[in-house]
């Protein structure tokens, strides 16, 4: 991926970075000073990154019924603004080192909700929240039978209670027209799909 901007992160001076707290997710505190667009260089500033690298979401979809089949789960940041904490999105998981993202996709579909992926189609990957956070997700759209897309998974030990989704395309993409499904990874992914659906179609006849 090719950099836009004139600036690179070699424009960063970091004078500091401490790790100030490490649990089920790790949060470092900088000290650094950057580049300006009028020349020199800004003023020390203190930033806390919310440490959680990169991950991937997909979207699995059956050709054969025109279904999608995304997951139900409780997510605690949706309390305060959501109708509801438990929210329809993508299957996801995050990469762990020497894993490539194709492999945690078929994993996590596999853990989540009990699908075996044919093949896959890169779709997109973006910064979740790149003033706060370092985590980028890599979108995948992946074919699979959807007949047998339904109960209750998720890793005990990871206190996932995990209910399987599967609804017409359409459907989908109604729910969010309507506002229902809010959470980033599956708006885009939903909204990319909407636009690149026969494409993906057409490279799977080939």
């Amino acid at each position: 991926m090719k950099s836009i901007s004139s600036f690179t992160s070699e424009d960063v001076q970091i004078d500091e970075r401490e790790e100030v707290y490490k649990g089920f997710f790790r949060l470092h505190r900088y000290r650094l000073r950057h580049r300006l667009f009028a020349g020199g260089w800004s003023d020390t500033m203190v930033r806390e990154l919310f440490e959680r690298g990169t991950a991937v979401s997909v979207l699995p979809y059956d050709p054969k019924r025109d279904e999608l089949v995304l997951i139900e789960q409780f997510r605690i940041g949706a309390m305060q603004t959501s109708p509801s904490p438990w929210l329809y999105e993508c299957v996801a998981g995050n990469i762990e080192p020497g894993e490539a993202p194709e492999e945690v996709c078929r994993r996590e579909a596999q853990e989540e909700a009990g699908l075996e992926l044919g093949r896959l189609y890169p779709m997109l990957s973006y910064l979740s929240s790149p003033g706060g956070t370092s985590e980028r997700l890599y979108l995948y759209m992946a074919e699979c039978d959807s007949s047998c897309a339904q109960g209750i998974y998720g890793v005990d030990e990871e206190h996932e209670d995990i209910r399987v989704v599967r609804m017409k395309s359409d459907d989908a993409l109604k729910m969010l027209g309507e506002g229902q499904i809010d959470n980033a990874a599956a708006v885009i992914s939903l909204q990319w799909f909407a636009l690149h659906k026969q494409k993906v179609l057409d490279n799977w006849r080939k």
